[in-house]
């Protein structure tokens, strides 16, 4: 593969094209607007600068791989010459099906085209296209250019070429790609997000506070931040979508979203990107600081 294009620029698309083009690739970067594409490009200087820092890079190779980076505002235009496509968008079903129509028309007939959903059916997303052989999910975990896993996910119709190609290709990325069949929340999040649920529901059922939820999983569980905490950082909209994904898919109601959670969607407690979920990121300080509404 050659060619590569990456639909968002977001957190995800930004990280997965940084990765890309770290490797060699040329990257075709897209998104709705010229603003939102300097900031992914933006963002990726600064991950660079990071690994220069580190000695992880060299200035050199920080000007090679942004110099593999066009950014395009129409889909038609980036992905014209594309190999493989990467689609980063929101993880919402409709507009995840209405881009890969749009890819499915515009992209060449033999590209592969990827999602980095980490929930919604491969499948279901390969049936609105005329290649469903060449569609697959490849899950990247955020931050893209430091986590080592891609969820590798085989919708019922992708092919073994297809899924072949994409897993020697994570390879090629420094990854560990791993093959996971198409069911509701892969792998990751299915185990995942009923952990932080659980989480959540001890916290709105007064087992204990918020640093003590995350304190007990830090120490006890050896994980390097807390459900709580990390749920913050994936964005408590994402989390809640994820779960409706499992709860519908599965019909368990083991999977149901806690009323918490949903509470906080709908004030827009979304986490990070909003400022305040469980803990407040408003303050400029790497410190944990506990929202108001969870402090003793």
């Amino acid at each position: 593969m050659l060619n590569v294009a990456v639909i968002g620029s977001g957190t995800m698309g930004n990280g997965i094209a940084h990765v890309f083009a770290q490797h060699g690739f040329p990257v075709a970067l897209i998104d709705i607007n010229q603003p939102a594409l300097d900031k992914g490009v933006a963002t990726i200087g600064k991950n660079l600068d990071r690994q220069v820092a580190k000695g992880a890079l060299t200035d050199a190779d920080k000007t090679a791989t942004l110099g593999r980076l066009t950014t395009y505002t129409s889909v038609a235009e980036g992905v014209r010459n594309a190999d493989l496509v990467v689609e980063a968008a929101t993880e919402n079903v409709e507009l995840k099906l209405n881009i890969f129509r749009e890819l499915d028309q515009h992209a060449p007939a033999a590209a592969i085209l990827a999602s980095n959903t980490s929930s919604i059916s491969i499948t279901k997303i390969a049936a609105v296209t005329k290649r469903p052989d060449k569609v697959i999910g490849m899950h990247f975990m955020n931050p893209v250019p430091v986590m080592k896993l891609v969820e590798v996910i085989r919708g019922y119709a992708t092919s073994d070429e297809v899924t072949a190609r994409i897993m020697a290709l994570s390879q090629e990325l420094g990854k560990t790609p791993t093959e996971v069949n198409d069911y509701p929340g892969f792998v990751a999040n299915r185990i995942l997000m009923p952990m932080i649920n659980e989480a959540i529901y001890s916290l709105y059922e007064g087992v204990a506070g918020v640093e003590e939820i995350d304190t007990v999983m830090k120490l006890g569980m050896a994980h390097p931040m807390g459900p709580l905490q990390l749920a913050d950082f994936i964005g408590l909209d994402v989390c809640l979508a994820i779960l409706r994904v499992l709860h519908e898919g599965l019909g368990n109601q083991k999977y149901a979203p806690c009323p918490l959670l949903v509470n906080m969607v709908t004030a827009g407690r979304l986490g990070v990107k909003s400022g305040e979920g469980f803990y407040s990121w408003t303050h400029g300080s790497k410190e944990l600081v506990l929202a108001e509404r969870f402090r003793k």
